[in-house]
């Protein structure tokens, strides 16, 4: 099975990054409940003074899997797939992460190296955090060290989701509901009962997640679509049951 988990990967884009002026940590409209960038506005305000802003192209490099985490990033702005594997042609997705997520936290923290891989999916801005100078705001700001036990513990969260999706689910319907649920939850938001998120997944990267084939990932959404679960329209996917989905599982 976990052979099945992992997909052929497309060539890596070299890195892209320009600097921009910072925008205001406390103006933001993608400001997210419970990670950093939620912090009270005298904590957040010392958070952007040991912060700039950077901007990504789609489909570029930000770090890779194994490199010293120098580094964690904020994400203001766009969508950030993450991938680990041996090789670069063999490359599993462990999640879409996009506007309030940090990544590198617990590399960073523990003086280690990343333990993945992080491409840009659209056009991102994230803030870098050089690691010894998150070390030290962190001293400073006793909500800012609750903050990142938070953030740790949600990223042990999707780890586990990660795990259960594969292992636990025996239906393809039922991991590839998982999944859009995942998704939902990760990077969307809230639109009369369900959830809408944009659909930055290819079908077979989705087959990969799913432990199945592109294939079977085309023909099962077509089945969401066609009993009203779901429906997939200028790139946005939104979930109209997600209690019939969560019933797959």
């Amino acid at each position: 099975m976990a052979d099945l988990a992992i997909s052929t990967a497309t060539p890596r884009r070299q890195k892209t990054i320009g600097r921009q002026s910072p925008i205001g940590c406390a103006a933001c409209s993608n400001r997210r409940p419970g990670w950093f960038c939620s912090l009270g506005s005298a904590v957040l305000a010392d958070l952007e003074l040991v912060t700039s802003t950077i901007s990504l192209p789609p489909q570029a490099a930000l770090f890779s899997q194994g490199e010293d985490a120098r580094c964690l990033y904020l994400i203001c702005a766009g969508y950030l797939k993450l991938t680990a594997g041996r090789a670069q042609d063999r490359q599993m997705i462990v999640r879409v992460a996009g506007p309030g997520s940090v990544l590198g936290l617990y590399a960073a923290l523990s003086h280690g190296v990343y333990e993945v891989s992080a491409e840009s999916l659209t056009s991102a801005q994230l803030r870098p955090v050089e690691r010894e100078r998150f070390l030290s705001f962190l001293r400073n700001h006793r909500e800012a060290q609750m903050r990142a036990v938070q953030c740790i513990c949600q990223e042990y969260r999707f780890a586990l989701q990660d795990a259960c999706r594969i292992a636990l689910a025996e239906t393809v319907a039922g991991r590839l509901g998982r999944l859009l649920l995942e998704l939902a939850h990760q990077i969307g938001e809230h639109v009369n009962g369900g959830y809408r998120f944009p659909l930055l997944l290819t079908h077979e990267e989705m087959a990969s997640m799913a432990c199945t084939t592109r294939e079977t990932v085309t023909r099962t959404l077509g089945q969401f679509r066609k009993e009203g679960s779901i429906t997939i329209e200028d790139s946005m996917i939104t979930l109209h049951q997600p209690d019939r989905l969560q019933s797959l599982i």
